[in-house]
């Protein structure tokens, strides 16, 4: 069986290597470059990455390629990015990066050569009707199924994903024992084509600057300024720049680029219990073909541990509406609503928060 290994220089990815390697099999590695060289905005230092990822394929005695994806990136996922921001909707890069990049442009390139491509995400899949599912994880603080929602069958059909059943820290036990050369590396955090660029930075490189109000939602009154509604996202806390708070941001103006915020953490502003999801993307299959009742399912409308139990409601084709069983602070239009069976094992698919 021929296996691609997508390598980060992370140390989930150099235990997939090794864990095959245990199993018997001889994989061929390969590292998706997407940042830019030199380009004063994607400040993606590879270097290291690629340093300890050819530290691990010589430790095994197997090749590694480096392949250069960065034009494609920014043509796709960049580009869908601050189209996004530009609508004052809230994107997620990471999805987009994992359906276009990652497995779509590498398979096309070449992972349609491999039997499987094997990534050290934290997820599953599973065999179900005769049909492969994407399953979660079984470290519920790891799981990555919401990155990986808006894959296709082909992709899912033909992923491996080697740490998925094991928890976060059997991961870093494997490395330490095997004497891998990122055992001790920390964990990377923040939006994969960024590396060490503040987003804001990024998104000022693009949009810039323009100074609109903050103003109270409650009574109309003017708290401060910001400088533009791109910066901000619906829910977000820290950055406002406003004392007496906790202030979040309950909604925005495009058009007068306004920013409109409420004081407190209980403030019903903030909250809602129901959202509606467009564009809706079955990963496999729709296992609840009879539309129109509700559906009982769980699901994440950010990247948290936690999986919130609601009900689905078809509404079209391709639109449907989650009912919440609890309230929802920060419903950001633009992000994904990721659903999952009832048992949150199965990540059916997602659509995005209209």
């Amino acid at each position: 069986m021929d296996i691609a290994a997508l390598l980060s220089g992370g140390v989930d990815s150099s235990v997939v290597v090794h864990l095959l390697c245990e199993q018997g099999y001889k994989p061929t590695l390969f590292y998706i470059k997407i940042g830019m060289d030199g380009a004063e905005y994607m400040d993606c230092s590879a270097e290291e990455d690629i340093e300890l990822s050819t530290a691990t394929a010589r430790k095994y005695g197997l090749s590694l390629e480096v392949v250069d994806l960065h034009r494609e990136y920014w043509d796709n996922v960049a580009a869908y990015a601050i189209d996004k921001i530009k609508k004052g909707l809230t994107p997620n890069p990471d999805v987009m990066c994992n359906k276009l990049i990652k497995f779509g442009c590498f398979e096309q390139r070449i992972g349609k050569d491999f039997d499987y491509t094997a990534t050290g995400h934290y997820a599953t899949t599973l065999q179900r009707n005769g049909k492969t599912w994407l399953g979660t994880a079984k470290d519920p603080v790891k799981d990555q199924t919401d990155f990986l929602a808006q894959i296709d069958y082909l992709q899912v059909s033909k992923l491996m994903f080697p740490i998925g059943g094991l928890m976060k820290h059997e991961v870093r036990e494997i490395a330490l024992n095997a004497d891998l050369p990122s055992a001790r590396r920390k964990d990377s955090q923040g939006i994969c084509f960024l590396g060490k660029i503040n987003y804001n930075d990024f998104v000022r490189r693009f949009l810039g600057e323009k100074e609109g109000m903050i103003i109270e939602l409650e009574t109309g009154k003017k708290l401060g300024t910001h400088r533009g509604y791109w910066f901000h996202t619906i829910g977000q806390r820290k950055g406002l720049g406003l004392s007496g708070g906790p202030w979040f941001v309950i909604k925005k103006d495009i058009q007068e680029n306004i920013i409109y915020v409420s004081r407190g953490y209980g403030v019903k502003t903030q909250y809602g219990n129901e959202l509606r999801i467009n564009d809706f993307h079955f990963i496999t299959d729709n296992p609840w073909q009879s539309a129109g009742k509700e559906i009982d399912i769980t699901f994440k409308i950010r990247h948290t541990p936690e999986f919130t139990k609601g009900k689905l409601v078809q509404e079209g084709e391709r639109q449907f509406r989650i009912l919440s069983s609890e309230n929802l602070q920060g419903i950001a239009p633009g992000q994904f609503g990721v659903v999952y069976d009832e048992a949150a094992q199965v990540c059916v698919g997602s659509g995005e928060i209209g």
